[in-house]
């Protein structure tokens, strides 16, 4: 097949794909690297249920051509968990019953990763702006903003726990996420180096 050549290091694994330089990074993923994790729900960028991270930034992967993700770090749905063990937002989506019929919860719950990065005690007013680009058609949002609430606590549980040398209770899947993410000033805030 004649096209683009793109490399592309997802879920912490250097991956190389050969096709169209337009073809969306969504396609991409389910597609080529039978990464089907990753939902499309309106295919135009308005529901979010195709979210992921690149370079540790929330985008709709169905508005991203392969050409402007070439090179980057891509995080899905399924490079949250470690193996066995769960994201500390997939923990919580579960104990809280913040999914339904599944569409939208990979983008929610990448969504929530991105917000709880930043601030893993954000308000409900945050929650609500952090969750905005996401749209869940099943639920009334309670169950995920409890969910998201419960995340931030499973959270900063292991993130305290690093200025006094805890750093294995953070699991490899936060710290692989967490080296792509702006660090903040203060001990409570750093990342693990690995």
């Amino acid at each position: 097949m004649t096209g683009y050549s793109a490399t592309l290091t997802v879920n912490g694994v250097k991956r190389s794909v050969r096709t169209y330089p337009m073809a969306r990074l969504l396609d991409v993923l389910r597609e080529d690297l039978t990464l089907t994790g990753t939902k499309e729900g309106c295919g135009e960028g308005e529901c979010g249920a195709c979210s992921v991270l690149i370079d540790g930034i929330l985008v709709n992967s169905c508005l991203v051509p392969l050409i402007q993700a070439d090179g980057a770090q891509i995080t899905t749905i399924e490079g949250l968990a470690d193996g066995a063990e769960l994201d500390p937002v997939q923990r919580a989506f579960l104990e809280r019953g913040g999914a339904q019929c599944g569409i939208c919860t990979p983008g929610m719950l990448m969504a929530a990763r991105a917000l709880l990065v930043r601030n893993p005690a954000p308000s409900d007013r945050e929650i609500r702006e952090g969750l905005a680009g996401n749209i869940c058609r099943c639920t009334g949002y309670t169950k995920i903003f409890d969910a998201v609430r419960r995340a931030g606590e499973l959270m900063r549980a292991p993130r305290e726990g690093l200025c006094s040398g805890l750093e294995a209770r953070q699991p490899e899947s936060w710290r692989r996420l967490s080296r792509s993410m702006p660090k903040a000033a203060g001990c409570r805030w750093r990342a693990v180096r690995t």
